[in-house]
């Protein structure tokens, strides 16, 4: 589910390098020359492109993955997957058969090794690959990728297609990154990563804010040059101190006056890592999760009703209407950052924005 039905998760990316004079033609031909192909005799993995609502379509024909200024299509990753279980037991049953041929009670490391691998050779020559597709949308003009996952596996195997296929890299876009920023705002926080007191765990202080500016002015935040945009912490959130070995987490799960357990775990030093959310910027009413340390977008949807019509001649308008919930997301949460940003860096931080908070997180 993505893109063209159901909710949309996505990775955003920005895209560094420089497309040629006849981009189209360009996009057109690594599309197809590293379209997908299907998992060679012996091999255990395949990938490549194949058009968005058709995993089978590596033919591309009359350009079916351009929608206005977007070009939005799949990638497809074959692979046999051979359970841990499986592989474990066939090769230790290897093992005691050749043990008992050579009279000896234990086998040695390498010998281990060796049977392991067979095993595991042998194993794959016997499954069928199973296929895992997911959905990009690439917007050339403006340098960014959306893709439709969020698990580290996929994202770097998409990463090396699409590198050999447009000569392209692309990066995690954070949008505390100075190079996303403007010029002003992007020299302070330069000068403050640079500071020896940097944590470098913005998008879970900016999440933490977050839930304090929307509760400060119930679910109400003034964006500078925008207005009044509406946004409410809804059912669940995921606070975390520390990481990998050393973290530890709390999960709440309520509405609103439930969440008192997240406050206490703020005032025990933790910090939000993700969180569920309702926005409505102008007409829009969207819901997603937020993963503050990457900036991930899972399960993002409209709770309007879109209909979901039949029709050839809609595919492209459905489309893009769902790009533009999107972007609308992405945008509005961008705005978000740098008036978090703003206020950070302010030397009004201490004096007014801290104190408020102090006293939100008491009551």
């Amino acid at each position: 589910m993505g893109f063209a039905k159901g909710a949309i998760s996505f990775t955003r990316y920005g895209v560094e390098g420089t497309l040629p004079d006849n981009a189209s033609g360009f996009i057109d031909e690594g599309l197809k020359k590293y379209a997908f192909r299907d998992v060679r005799p012996g091999g255990e993995k395949s990938m490549g492109w194949t058009a968005l609502e058709n995993a089978l379509d590596t033919d591309f024909s009359y350009a079916s993955y351009t929608f206005g200024s977007f070009v939005v299509f799949s990638f497809r990753m074959d692979r046999k997957v051979i359970a841990p279980a499986l592989l474990k037991i066939r090769a230790l049953t290897e093992e005691k058969r050749i043990a008992l041929e050579k009279g000896t009670p234990k086998l040695r490391e390498d010998e281990k090794k060796n049977i392991r691998e067979r095993v595991r050779l042998e194993l794959a020559k016997l499954l069928p690959p199973v296929p895992a597709v997911y959905e990009i949308c690439w917007c050339p003009e403006e340098q960014w990728l959306l893709f439709g996952n969020l698990s580290q596996g996929p994202r770097e195997a998409f990463e090396e297609c699409f590198k050999n296929s447009f000569n392209l890299k692309l990066t995690p876009y954070l949008p505390w990154d100075p190079r996303h920023l403007p010029s002003a705002l992007a020299e302070k926080v330069s000068a403050a990563a640079a500071s020896p007191g940097s944590t470098g765990t913005t998008g879970r202080e900016f999440l933490t804010w977050l839930w304090f500016k929307s509760e400060e002015r119930n679910g109400s935040i003034r964006l500078p040059g925008t207005g009044d945009i509406e946004l409410v912490f809804l059912t669940r959130l995921v606070l975390e101190s520390g990481k990998g070995e050393y973290s530890e987490s709390v999960v709440c799960r309520g509405l609103h006056a439930d969440l008192r357990e997240g406050k206490a775990a703020l005032l025990k030093e933790k910090k939000i890592t993700e969180a569920r959310l309702r926005m409505q910027a102008g007409s829009d009413l969207l819901e997603c999760t937020l993963k503050a340390d990457e900036f991930l977008f899972q399960s993002l949807r409209t709770t309007a009703a879109i209909k979901e019509e039949s029709h050839e001649e809609d595919r492209e308008g459905r489309l893009l209407e769902r790009i533009h919930f999107a972007k609308t997301a992405i945008h509005t949460m961008d705005r978000l950052v740098e008036l978090y940003l703003e206020k950070r860096l302010s030397p009004r931080w201490e004096k007014e924005e801290l104190p408020r908070f102090k006293a939100w997180l008491l009551k």
